[in-house]
């Protein structure tokens, strides 16, 4: 699946069959269901759901958790970057 695809798929009522739980939740989040989002990563304990986890809580206005988060995952919180800089990345970095 491409990014435009995945991006296509957000007018649908249901994600697409087969993403990951990581795309499932990045998808969650931008059709506008922040807690079906944080409900997929908050039970997966490794790097990337710990990334996906701080971006949402960095969208939420929890900087402190962000952080926390962020650090779980091995990377900085980001400056310089909006949220749909960082969820499109984060997409695209997943679809590879």
């Amino acid at each position: 699946m491409t990014f435009d695809q995945f991006e296509s798929s957000l007018n649908r009522q249901e994600p697409p069959e087969g993403l990951s739980p990581y795309l499932a939740a990045l998808w969650q989040d931008k059709r506008g269901d922040w807690d079906a989002a944080h409900q997929i990563v908050q039970d997966i304990s490794d790097k990337t759901a710990s990334r996906i986890h701080a971006y949402l809580h960095r969208k939420e206005g929890d900087e402190s958790n962000a952080r926390y988060w962020y650090g779980q995952a091995g990377e900085p919180f980001p400056t310089g970057r909006t949220l749909d800089q960082e969820w499109r990345e984060l997409v695209e970095r997943l679809l590879q």
